[in-house]
C-alpha cells in the first residue's frame, strides 16, 4: 500500500485524486491533506480518509481542527508549510498548490529524494534548471499529472533508446481560438471554457493559451528537449491529449476520455495502470481528429513564452509572476482582457536576465515582479 500527500486538496486536482484513492483503497492510504482556506471540505476528507497530517491556511481555523483531532498534527501558516513539506511518511505526494506557492514545498519534497506527481505547472516554469538540478542530485522521481504531460510520459515509456524529433502537445484552443480577440472579452466569456472544468486562475490561462505555454517550458524541462522540438498543435476535440514524433517518423498517440483522473491514477500507480469507472472512449463514434495550428500573433502569451525560454530562466519567472498577477487583476475586472498578453510583454522587456540560484532568489525575484506588474496596473500601464 503506498502513503499518499496530497497538497492542494480541496481544489479540482485534490479532489479527483482522492476519487481515485476512493476507487482503490486496497492501494493507497492518506497521509497528509495540504489545503488553503476551505475548512469545510478540508473537514470532510479528513472525517473520510483519516490523514495523520494536514495543513490550513489560517491559524484561526488550525485551532479548530487542533479541537476537533486530538490525534492529527495540524500545520498553518508559512512555518506549517514548510514543516509539513519536509515530513517523509509518504511514498507519492501529489503537488497541486496554485500558483508559486507550491514553489518551495515541492523543492523540499524533492530534496528529501521524494517521488513528487506535478499538478502545478508553476513550479517547472518558474524553478525547472533548480528543480531537475535538486532532483537529480537527491534521487527524486518527478511524475507528472498534467494530461498533457502526462501523455507525452505514457508515449515515452519504454522508448529510452529511440530519439525524439517533436513533441506535439495539444491545445483545445479555448474559448476564443475561432473567435476574435478584443477588449471587449468578459470575464464570463473568457470563463466559459469548451471542454474542460478547471479553477478560474487556469481556465483564464487556457483562453489566452498561456497554460500551452507554461506546459511548453514544463515539456522542456521534463522532457530534455529544445524549444524548437516542442509543437503546440490546436485539437478541439480534447481525445488526442498529446503526440511525440520520433526521429524515424513514427508519431505516437495518447487517446481518451477526458478525465484529469486518467492521468492523476496513472501517477499514483506509476508505470502500472489502474482500473476506473469513467465511461470509455468509442472510437466509432469520433468523427474526426482535426488538428490546426495556433496563430502566435493572436495567442501573444505563446510566443512570450518561447521568448522567455530563449532569453534565460529569470525571464520565465517574469513570465509566471506578471501573467498571475494580470490574471487577477482582469478576474477581479480591474484590468481589460488584452491587457493580458501587452502587459506581460511590456514587463518582461523591463528587465534584464538575471542569475537565480536559490528557491529564496526565485521568490525574492517573483516577489518584485509582482510589485512592479501591480505599479504598472495602479498607473493604467
Amino acid at each position: 500500500m503506498k502513503n499518499v500527500a496530497i497538497f492542494g486538496s480541496t481544489g479540482s486536482i485534490g479532489e479527483s485524486t482522492l476519487n481515485v484513492i476512493r476507487e482503490n483503497k486496497e492501494l493507497f492510504n492518506v497521509v497528509t491533506l495540504v489545503a488553503g482556506k476551505n475548512i469545510k471540505k478540508l473537514i470532510e476528507q479528513i472525517e473520510e480518509f483519516k490523514p495523520k497530517n494536514v495543513y490550513i491556511i489560517d491559524k484561526e481555523n488550525s485551532e479548530k481542527l487542533k479541537e476537533l483531532y486530538k490525534d492529527i498534527n495540524v500545520f498553518y501558516g508559512e512555518e506549517g508549510m514548510e514543516e509539513i513539506s519536509k515530513l517523509i511518511d509518504y511514498d507519492i505526494s501529489i503537488s497541486a498548490l496554485v500558483g508559486i506557492a507550491g514553489l518551495k514545498p515541492t523543492y523540499n519534497m524533492i530534496k528529501n529524494g521524494k517521488t513528487v506527481a506535478l499538478a502545478n505547472k508553476e513550479v517547472l516554469v518558474a524553478g525547472g534548471e533548480l528543480i531537475m538540478k535538486t532532483a537529480k542530485e537527491n534521487g527524486a522521481k518527478l511524475l507528472t499529472v498534467d494530461s498533457e504531460h502526462s501523455a507525452i510520459m505514457q508515449c515515452l515509456n519504454g522508448e529510452e533508446n529511440n530519439p525524439i524529433d517533436k513533441i506535439l502537445l495539444t491545445a483545445s484552443g479555448g474559448p476564443f481560438f475561432d473567435k476574435e480577440i478584443t477588449d471587449d472579452i468578459t470575464v464570463e466569456q473568457a470563463l466559459n471554457h469548451p471542454t474542460w472544468s478547471m479553477g478560474p486562475k487556469v481556465t483564464i490561462d487556457s483562453s489566452t493559451m498561456m497554460n500551452k505555454g507554461f506546459e511548453i517550458i514544463e515539456a522542456k524541462w521534463l522532457f530534455d528537449v529544445e524549444p524548437e522540438q516542442i509543437e503546440v498543435v490546436v485539437h478541439r476535440k480534447s481525445l488526442v491529449h498529446s503526440m511525440v514524433q520520433f526521429k524515424d517518423g513514427t508519431i505516437m498517440a495518447n487517446i481518451g476520455p477526458k478525465s484529469m483522473q486518467i492521468p492523476i491514477a496513472y501517477a499514483l500507480n506509476y508505470p502500472n495502470r489502474l482500473q476506473n469507472n469513467i465511461e470509455k472512449l468509442d472510437l466509432f463514434e469520433v468523427v474526426d481528429l482535426k488538428f490546426e495550428k495556433p496563430d502566435l500573433n493572436k495567442f501573444k502569451c505563446l510566443k512570450l513564452a518561447y521568448e522567455a525560454i530563449k532569453w534565460g530562466h529569470s525571464y520565465q519567472v517574469v513570465l509566471n509572476a506578471a501573467n498571475e498577477v494580470l490574471v487577477d487583476s482582469f478576474l477581479n475586472k480591474k484590468i481589460k482582457y488584452t491587457m493580458i498578453p501587452n502587459g506581460i510583454e511590456k514587463i518582461m522587456k523591463m528587465y534584464e536576465l538575471r542569475k537565480l540560484e536559490t528557491v529564496d532568489e526565485i521568490l525574492n525575484f517573483d516577489k518584485e515582479v509582482r510589485e512592479k506588474t501591480r505599479e504598472l496596473i495602479a498607473n493604467k500601464m
